[in-house]
């Protein structure tokens, strides 16, 4: 489990404790960003303290020492990881830590090297927010579909899981949200086996914290060529 953050004092506390609740977390990497709210005051309770019966998984945090994004801090995250799986978990409350029996069942059958984990192929319950950001979303799927070949309904995800080797394999070279399609085109170069499954999704407006903005939209269409098999021949 690796987990970027970046300002969520409001939310941290809550998405720890769900997640060292669940029965299928053997890791935990948090990677703070920077953050300048208090969030590194409440991650120092958490860490560096042996684990107990109830939870026996104690968080690993480490810190940057100035905000460099999302995409440096999962960079840290997965050169730390230990674990045979490695899922990518926001400090938010977005996606709740109860579905990761739905998100590793793949890898655990052997069936996956990686899993998404989609909010727009599933009858789970989502929050109703922002139209033009499910209309972005979409369009960037599609358009990273057409360079990738892949099939995907949802390539922003947050969730997504990795066999550690997989992931500690790929260089990622995006400090920011361009993250997303970057993966997504180099995983397909590779030919991993990528599953998707239904997830729910309790989205967060901009007043609650919600932190990507157009400019990241942007970022995204040039990711997308950039790492695909004709951005890479561009480049060449």
């Amino acid at each position: 489990m690796v987990v970027p953050c970046y300002d969520e004092v409001n939310t941290v506390t809550t998405l720890l404790d769900r997640v060292l609740d669940s029965p299928w977390v053997a890791e935990v990497i948090v990677v703070d960003d920077g953050s300048t709210d208090g969030t590194r005051d409440v991650l120092a309770t958490y860490a560096d303290g042996p684990g107990s019966a109830d939870r026996p998984v104690r968080p690993r945090v480490l810190l940057h020492p100035a905000n460099r994004g999302k995409g440096a801090a999962l960079r840290t995250g997965f050169a730390a990881a230990t674990a045979d799986f490695v899922i990518v978990q926001d400090a938010d409350l977005e996606y709740d830590p109860a579905e990761y029996p739905i998100v590793l069942e793949p890898l655990l059958s052997g069936d996956a090297d990686v899993v998404f984990g989609s909010r727009f192929a599933s009858s789970r319950p989502h929050r109703v927010l922002y139209f033009w950001h499910s209309v972005g979303n979409k369009f960037l799927t599609l358009l990273s579909n057409m360079f990738t070949d892949l099939n995907l309904t949802d390539m922003e995800t947050c969730y997504k899981a990795f066999r550690r080797e997989v992931i500690q394999g790929i260089e990622i070279e995006e400090d920011r949200f361009g993250f997303e399609p970057e993966i997504t085109a180099k995983l397909a170069r590779g030919r991993w086996r990528i599953y998707e499954v239904g997830i729910s999704y309790a989205g967060r407006s901009y007043d609650e914290g919600k932190k990507i903005g157009w400019r990241d939209g942007v970022r995204a269409l040039y990711c997308i060529v950039r790492y695909s098999s004709v951005g890479e021949r561009l480049r060449r």
